[in-house]
């Protein structure tokens, strides 16, 4: 590991980054990417991913951006869970001693060339988010193993929307889960090859293709461990 601690110029920054791998921890990877350059941290986390080929799970990443040392320069996985704070500095984050590889991790979103596609309304993305863990809570048997439990996730939230522009509702899952939606907001919608990001005061969610064919530009709707 590069480095055992992270710093942050202040307590409340360390706190919002252990709120964010806490979040993490509760999806079905307990996993988060730590990536640090010119004094920000950028946090992402896997909400759904595929294992495998076979796999229909759609890839849909949920990313925090944070002030950080600006001395430090990292990019590895580690346990979200097993991020803690020093007993002895309010303003830094103990890390786990190893580091992991998913195979989400790498793959990663374009840095530019982003276009912008048309606003969500916050509560559109609730919505559907809350449907979808009630269809998944209601379509998983009990005990059921993870293949199953996986199979399930894969098919409710790989659904194409129309109330999303066409993306999976994996993409409000996402949003809900690692609390990027907040009040009336309207998320911005960027599109980049086969990448789309979804864009909020809290965070961005991002989706990787195949992107359903006749995707049109989202419009703004609506007004103002999650089981999924």
């Amino acid at each position: 590991m590069p480095n055992q601690r992270l710093f942050f110029p202040d307590p409340e920054a360390a706190d919002d980054a252990l709120t964010f791998a806490s979040r993490a921890s509760r999806l079905a990877d307990d996993e988060v990417r730590l990536h640090a350059q010119g004094g920000v941290l950028s946090m992402t986390a896997a909400p759904l991913a595929p294992r495998g080929l076979m796999d229909a799970t759609p890839t849909v990443l949920g990313l925090r951006a944070l002030a950080v040392d600006p001395e430090l320069v990292c990019d590895f996985v580690v346990t979200a869970s097993a991020l803690a704070p020093a007993s002895d500095d309010p303003r830094a984050v103990v890390l786990p001693p190893t580091s992991l590889l998913p195979a989400w991790a790498g793959v990663s979103a374009p840095r530019g060339g982003w276009t912008a596609h048309g606003t969500l309304a916050a509560s559109t993305l609730a919505a559907l988010a809350h449907r979808g863990i009630a269809a998944v809570a209601e379509a998983v048997p009990v005990d059921a193993g993870e293949d199953i439990v996986r199979t399930v996730r894969a098919h409710i939230w790989g659904e194409h929307s129309d109330e999303l522009g066409g993306l999976p509702l994996g993409a409000a899952f996402a949003a809900l889960a690692l609390g990027f939606i907040g009040g009336d907001e309207q998320a911005r919608v960027f599109v980049a090859g086969q990448w789309t990001r979804v864009s909020m005061a809290r965070g961005h969610v991002l989706v990787r293709g195949p992107v359903r064919s006749g995707m049109t530009e989202v419009r703004t709707t609506g007004s103002g461990k999650p089981r999924g």
